[in-house]
């Protein structure tokens, strides 16, 4: 219940917040400007990671924006981290899958196991290391900047990818590859690909994550969710997608599911806005 206190709390004192519909739970911490994804164990607190430039840890940090915890990831390398996601016996899977000039050969998603478990201050990685078949280029024209990526999220033992693009004149166009959870070196499956928009300001996604019921799917980008209903494995694409307007236009990089309904989010702070963590319903 101690979540629901906080965010109750939070709905009341920021309820002049100049962030649209997005609903302000606290201000991150000072000394992480870059967060790049984040889960929770549904226990008041986000675990929560950083991008490119930043150190090769995970931090836990409470709804009042307090670092708790922070852990070292053994054998993970923050090329640049992008996203995070769980699975449902809770073990962690770290996307180092930014690739903004599409030129990167090491893309690897890290598996950790369950760090509310961990006594010390580091953590294992084991190596999910995988490649695009489709890129032939490295960097491929300007037309074809397909492959950055910063979302992902896990179901039934499979990793789903869902690539930022940054093509030149900007299309839209989002691919969705699956991989394997487990520890190797995968070809990355293409299974589908979707446009959510059109506009490039609006329209890249940053984060994604799956509906604790696995009846949803929400996409983020730079202002908008894009919600994913009615579908069917794998290609849940095809199912009914509705937009949403936030009505923020800051830096949004990370979402991650509360509970079937509520999510939470979270922006990079910028010219002296965003670095909160948020919260919106779902209607």
């Amino acid at each position: 219940m101690k979540n629901l206190f906080y965010l109750s709390f939070a709905f009341i004192i920021s309820s002049c917040s100049n962030y649209g519909q997005l609903k302000v739970v606290t201000d991150l911490p000072s000394s992480l400007k870059e967060i790049s994804g984040m889960v929770t164990y549904n226990d008041s607190t986000i675990w929560a990671i950083e991008d490119n430039g930043n150190k090769d840890e995970i931090y836990q940090v409470n709804y009042k924006g307090k670092i708790l915890n922070s852990l070292k990831v053994k054998n993970g390398d923050n090329t640049d981290w992008e996203d995070l996601s769980k699975d449902q016996d809770g073990n962690l899977y770290i996307a180092d899958i930014g690739n903004n000039a599409n030129t990167r050969k090491n893309l690897v998603v890290y598996k950790l196991p369950n760090p509310t478990n961990e006594p010390g201050d580091k953590i294992d990685a084991e190596k999910i290391e995988y490649y695009y078949p489709d890129q032939k280029e490295f960097p491929p024209a300007k037309e074809n900047l397909l492959y950055d990526a910063e979302a992902i999220f896990h179901h039934n033992k499979k990793l789903y990818l869902i690539t930022k693009n940054r093509s030149n004149p900007f299309s839209g166009e989002a691919h969705i590859y699956t991989l394997p959870d487990s520890k190797g070196t995968y070809e990355a499956k293409l299974l589908s690909k979707f446009t959510p928009c059109t506009d490039w300001k609006l329209c890249q996604i940053t984060s994604i994550d799956i509906a604790p019921k696995g009846d949803k799917i929400v996409a983020l980008s730079y202002g908008k969710l894009f919600v994913f209903t009615d579908f069917s494995w794998d290609d849940f694409s095809k199912g009914k997608m509705k937009e949403i307007d936030l009505g923020a236009r800051s830096q949004l990089e990370s979402i991650c599911f509360l509970n079937n309904q509520t999510l939470l989010l979270s922006d990079e702070k910028s010219h002296g806005s965003g670095g909160n963590l948020y919260t919106f319903t779902l209607p």
